[in-house]
């Protein structure tokens, strides 16, 4: 359900004063309202008044868009149409970004608001002082009844939705009161999800609340269940969170933390991450976010005393275990969330990394080992809750969660461990582990720790499934799958990288943001304008702006798996080079050194590949176009038959060629 600030019908709007009604939604503002906000709205009403003469239906005023934490300046309900209006009071020119801005708006209730789904809506930028335009009403490519955005000033706004109420007309009617109460199922990036839970929102307010998403709260309620129990009991426990990809895991990590932050209980907690390229987009995210919450509110702030803040709640692992090599005391925090455990290093990788970098030449410990070493320093009561992704793994010396379970019974069998059922499954490579804990260890099994949804693809959760499908090799049901998820997930095939981009900034719309992502062993690319050698920066490629040409938008730079996993993109292009070839003896895989391919023969490093095409083929939340080049056959390293294997595989499963 939705909320606004002002709303009632066209008739009386126009009955009441326009004091009565900056009256009543002052007084629904959580915040205090300047003077120039109230002459803005005092504008906007008189404009409205003007131009809504002779036209009955509804009107709502700050129309709430919580995913976002936006609200729209006004709705328009006129016969079957919805107007999605944004006013900008004195502008004189159609900014790309206040176009943006209401086409996001309207995006949202499309994708997110039942109501909205089968309903004609119609955003409109209204710069007051800004020029008249052609009228020109245009579908977008989706066939989703969202019209592209119109262009008015306070002139011609009537002209605008007179036209569109004569030219868009359906037999659909919309009921007012039906719609705004309409269930609003929002699925946020995890950017944004971030942003809004470090505001003290929970996940609840800006996440799924449908059946098949139920699981994301229940997951949460349990954790906290646990942490709970350890503080009651001054016990000490480690619990694993599964789930496919784009489930949550990382969303229900960063709400426990953000639900967990109490100091005078002492029940303070970190969100712990291996992941570079996430903790710092995320750091960056939050951090900018607080500045200008800060300036809105009339206070000033530098971003560096913002980021201290961030800091302390999102942290990367390695900064964390160094932290307390240094400091023998037990950590400030009780629980420790650690998100892709599955990738904390093995034994030798960090003893190895401790010894050269770190000059301890003692250290004699995984990391999970440690890791956990640190937590039992507290006397009473400690939590680690382990995100576990499965087939994840995608760097030399990444452990897998097995270790993590042996450091358990080997080191610290005074734990208890509370285990997601599904971590039994053959892609987390954990039976004999958990096998050998249950032996030693206080275990139980809770399936409320396994998030089987995934959130990302909210157009089409099976997106995993059928990306695994194709992995394995399971042909029958590749199709099967795609014959269930195209209509609402367009992944198509091309062979030419031009194609592709116009494909992506077709599909595209508002801010929804796109870009190209390859493989990190995609070497031979390079004469395709994508080098991987190249180092992209995540922040700038996820954060960044449509006119910034270090962003993912421009199609320029490329960015590999370790970039993007654990984030994703609306829109994605995946690039597919000769490192990972299908052949009917299955995949086969291949590394570039000096100037030719060669084989990949140990098997750890077989499955990093897999992993990283994994990585890549589940980051888009709305489709994807597969490139896999033509080949030149006078150049020794791109021969067609390293690319025509592949494409031919991709195309027997059915994926639309393009």
């Amino acid at each position: 359900m939705l909320n606004y600030y002002f709303g009632d019908t066209i008739d009386n709007f126009f009955r009441k004063n326009t004091e009565e009604i900056i009256g009543a939604i002052t007084l629904s503002n959580q915040f205090d309202s300047n003077t120039n906000q109230n002459k803005s709205w005092k504008q906007q009403i008189e404009i409205l008044k003007k131009s809504l003469v002779g036209l009955e239906g509804m009107i709502y005023f700050e129309f709430s868009i919580p995913r976002m934490g936006k609200r729209v300046d006004c709705i328009l309900i006129i016969q079957n149409i919805v107007f999605v209006i944004e006013f900008k009071v004195g502008e004189k020119e159609y900014l790309s970004a206040n176009y943006d801005q209401v086409w996001d708006y309207a995006l949202d209730l499309k994708n997110f608001h039942k109501p909205s789904h089968c309903a004609v809506l119609v955003p409109i930028l209204l710069a007051t002082e800004a020029k008249d335009l052609a009228i020109q009403i245009i579908e977008t490519s989706h066939e989703d009844q969202l019209i592209k955005p119109l262009k008015a000033n306070k002139i011609n706004f009537s002209e605008v939705v007179k036209y569109c109420l004569l030219n868009l007309a359906t037999n659909l009617d919309i009921d007012g009161d039906e719609y705004i109460k309409g269930s609003y199922s929002p699925t946020p990036t995890i950017i944004e999800a971030a942003v809004s839970m470090y505001k003290n929102h929970s996940v609840d307010e800006i996440t799924r609340r449908d059946a098949d998403a139920k699981n994301l709260t229940d997951t949460t309620n349990s954790v906290s269940k646990i942490i709970e129990y350890a503080q009651a009991e001054n016990k000490k426990v480690i619990c694993f969170v599964t789930g496919v990809p784009g489930a949550g895991k990382t969303l229900v990590g960063l709400n426990i933390a953000t639900k967990h932050l109490d100091k005078e209980q002492a029940t303070t907690s970190v969100f712990l991450s291996g992941n570079g390229p996430l903790v710092a987009i995320l750091q960056e995210a939050l951090t900018r976010d607080k500045v200008q919450q800060e300036k809105e509110k009339g206070n000033r702030i530098t971003k560096s005393s913002a980021r201290e803040g961030v800091k302390a709640f999102i942290q990367i692992i390695h900064h964390y275990r160094d932290a307390y090599l240094i400091d023998p005391n037990a950590p400030y925090d009780h629980v420790a969330i650690f998100d892709e455990a599955q990738r904390a290093w093995n034994k030798e990788q960090t003893i190895n990394f401790m010894r050269r970098k770190k000059n301890q030449p003692d250290f004699k410990y995984s990391e999970p080992e440690y890791l956990i070493s640190c937590l039992d320093r507290h006397k009473d009561w400690a939590v680690i809750v382990c995100l576990v992704g499965g087939g994840q793994e995608i760097n030399t010396g990444e452990a897998g969660i097995s270790e993590w379970l042996y450091a358990i019974k080997n080191s610290f069998p005074q734990w208890e461990v509370s285990i997601s059922p599904n971590l039994t499954d053959s892609e987390y490579n954990a039976v004999e582990a958990i096998a050998e804990v249950e032996s030693t260890c206080v275990a139980k099994y809770d399936s409320n720790l396994h998030l089987s949804v995934s959130m990302r693809s909210y157009r089409a959760e099976n997106v995993s499934l059928f990306i695994k499908q194709i992995l394995d090799i399971n042909t029958f049901e590749a199709k099967e799958t795609l014959s269930k998820i195209s209509n609402n997930y367009p992944i198509v095939l091309t062979r030419n990288v031009e194609t592709a981009k116009k494909w992506l900034r077709e599909k595209a719309r508002g801010s929804e943001r796109y870009g190209i992502i390859v493989s990190s062993q995609a070497y031979r690319l390079k004469p395709l304008a994508m080098d991987v050698r190249v180092e992209t920066d995540p922040v700038h490629w996820f954060l960044g702006e449509k006119d910034d040409v270090r962003s993912s938008y421009y199609l320029e730079d490329v960015a590999t798996e370790f970039q993007v996993q654990g984030l994703e993109l609306d829109w994605a292009c995946v690039t597919w080079d000769g490192d990972f070839r299908y052949s009917d003896e299955g995949w086969k895989t291949y590394s570039f050194v000096g100037n030719r391919w060669q084989n990949i023969n140990k098997e750890e490093r077989k499955l990093y590949l897999k992993n990283a095409y994994r990585v890549l083929l589940t980051r888009a939340r709305q489709g994807m176009v597969i490139v896999v080049p033509e080949g030149n056959e006078e150049d020794h390293t791109r021969k067609s038959e390293y690319y025509d294997s592949t494409f031919e595989y991709l195309k027997e499963i059915g994926i639309k060629i393009i």
